[in-house]
């Protein structure tokens, strides 16, 4: 049988972590809630506006054609690997690792036999993991989160863009977790770079004639660069609204489990209190007869 005072501390342990879970949980909640209202607001933007830059890099003249979707050889691969900084929230980034492992070997396994696969992490995890497993992390990006705007994450994205134009990598793609509600999050692989040309069946539909003012070639300088960054801040948001809905579903579950604790751990001290009376009254009685 347990001690009391064993069963009490733990008690009193148990009810400390459960008053933290709780507390992270509605902390999460809240952090969800501004994440999830950007997030909602950016989604049609980006989406029209990657089906608007598809569109009008397929239609561009020879001559001014995007050096963004420029069609080459694929020589260096670059894994733009998003994450969380800090821990405590569930698969989150467990499910997302295990999935790049297997898209790896799928698909890019000649790169990374050849050492031609290079990864630039945003987030304390994915820089934990791609470094301990000795890959060739070119930068990393861990204080981002802390400052979740479009002036902070673009950097990120110019950082790529630099790369992908100065011919240091042929092909950029995007990894993170997609939000699709509290519960769910989808481990999402987005080709960045260079810009895919394929217009989609609505937009091939209408048969758009676009107008280009005031000049084609501004369009290339122009719109594409930017359409290219709001294309990296949307994964970005994706990625932060699929943590904060991970982390907060994971410290509900953990109060949860908690409360259950509780509950064992308060019928045990009492079954312990009570087999402890029981014995001082066995006790007590077998003195009066032995003084009788």
């Amino acid at each position: 049988m347990p001690n009391l005072k064993e069963v009490k501390n733990r008690i009193a342990t148990v009810k400390s972590t459960q008053q933290i879970t709780k507390a992270m949980k509605m902390v999460a909640a809240s952090k969800l809630r501004k994440a999830q209202d950007r997030l909602m607001q950016m989604r049609p933007y980006a989406k029209k506006l990657s089906n608007l830059l598809a569109n009008v890099s397929a239609n561009l003249s020879e001559e001014n054609v995007s050096e963004y979707a420029e069609d080459r050889d694929v020589k260096n691969v670059l894994l733009v690997a998003f994450s969380s900084d800090r821990g405590l929230c569930g698969a989150f980034n467990a499910n997302l690792f295990r999935r790049t492992r297997q898209f790896i070997s799928n698909d890019y396994e000649f790169y990374e036999r050849n050492e031609r696969l290079s990864v630039m992490t945003i987030g304390q995890k994915s820089y934990d993991y791609y470094k301990r497993r000795g890959y060739d992390i070119i930068t990393d990006y861990k204080d981002l989160l802390t400052a979740p705007t479009f002036e902070n994450v673009r950097h990120g994205a110019e950082y790529v863009m630099k790369l992908y134009q100065e011919k240091k990598v042929d092909k950029v793609i995007l990894i993170y977790n997609q939000f699709k509600n509290v519960a769910t999050q989808v481990p999402t692989f987005e080709q960045f770079l260079p810009v895919e040309t394929t217009a989609t069946e609505d937009e091939q539909a209408s048969n758009i004639d676009y107008i280009y003012e005031p000049s084609e070639a501004y369009i290339v300088e122009e719109l594409i660069p930017q359409s290219l960054k709001v294309q990296f801040y949307k994964a970005f948001l994706e990625s932060n609204a699929a943590e904060q809905g991970a982390r907060m579903t994971a410290m509900d579950q953990a109060t949860e489990n908690a409360g259950d604790l509780l509950k064992e751990l308060r019928l045990t001290y009492n079954r312990t209190r009570q087999a402890a009376i029981t014995k001082e009254i066995l006790e007590i009685v077998a003195g009066a007869d032995a003084l009788g």
